[in-house]
């Protein structure tokens, strides 16, 4: 016992057992979901391939450094920097793409919307029974449309490739402007509060190879503008007549009139107070509707 007890105070006095405080916990809490997040976002890109072969490499590297071959290593030392300027350049829509989605978080959003007078919402009920209605009419006939509402990021740069409307939104005039062989029929409108600002917009196409290959570049078009913004774009198929809903990159098909303004009413971003009372009021109706 004694030499057992001589042995581990020989040893494990030398030994350095540092102090651990709750900065050093809360850091390693937060890198802990930085990397799962970028793990998350590297699974749905053209990243994931790459790391494979990443990982590939960095074993064939592991095995020159066993057997000391030093001609491969000096390869490597030399190769590296330029192996990261390539792959940055390589994943370059990707890492666009996740800085985008980053700046569309709204963490600021109370402090930077103080000057901000929003007490009407983006846009009135008028508005949603408009679009909604246009909609349904154009689903009937088979009218291809193409509708884009914008919310907190703007849309200015896919307004200039399109003709300025500037015109307050109309049932009549959006399946207007969508009717076969008519000059602002091709492209997108886009939607600012409760005025069409421009029409026959181009919008970048989505990459994600998990949209239906039934499904065109109409739809394409719309789930790419929600990718790259946190606009809601609705979709009229000309093919089938169906109305889907593009908001986050994902795509919601055959939408019906009171799903389509049930998420046009979730982005309006009407006041709590307004909310409850719509709330109240309702109850009430459906209580006077059980008497």
């Amino acid at each position: 016992m004694q030499q057992i007890q001589v042995f581990f105070e020989n040893n494990l006095t030398s030994l350095h057992m540092p102090t651990i405080r709750t900065t050093d916990i809360v850091e390693i809490l937060i890198i802990a979901f930085l990397i799962y997040h970028i793990m998350v976002w590297a699974r749905n890109t053209r990243l994931w391939s790459l790391l494979r072969g990443v990982i590939v490499i960095a074993v064939f590297i592991v095995l020159a450094a066993l057997f000391n071959m030093t001609t491969i290593l000096w390869i490597v030392e030399k190769v590296f920097s330029i192996a990261v300027i390539a792959i940055v350049v390589i994943l370059q829509p990707e890492l666009r793409k996740a800085l985008e989605q980053l700046g569309q978080k709204n963490y600021f959003a109370g402090v930077l919307n103080l000057g901000e007078n929003r007490g009407a919402g983006r846009f009135s009920d008028k508005t949603i029974n408009e679009i909604s209605r246009a909609c349904v009419e154009m689903a009937k006939v088979r009218t291809g449309a193409l509708i884009v509402i914008e919310q907190n990021n703007s849309l200015s740069e896919f307004e200039r490739t399109g003709i300025d409307v500037d015109a307050v939104i109309s049932s009549q005039l959006l399946i207007n402007i969508f009717e076969h062989n008519t000059p602002l029929h091709d492209g997108a409108v886009i939607v600012r509060g409760d005025r069409i600002t421009s029409a026959t917009c181009y919008l970048p196409l989505s990459d994600n190879m998990d949209i239906g290959k039934e499904l065109g570049t109409r739809h394409r078009a719309g789930v790419g503008v929600s990718e790259v913004t946190d606009s809601l774009t609705i979709i009229v198929s000309e093919e089938t007549g169906k109305i889907s809903v593009a908001y986050g990159g994902q795509l919601e098909r055959a939408v019906d009139s009171e799903r389509l303004k049930e998420r046009l009413k979730v982005i309006q971003d009407k006041p709590t107070e307004e909310k409850r009372h719509i709330g109240i009021v309702n109850k009430r109706r459906k209580n006077e509707a059980k008497k």
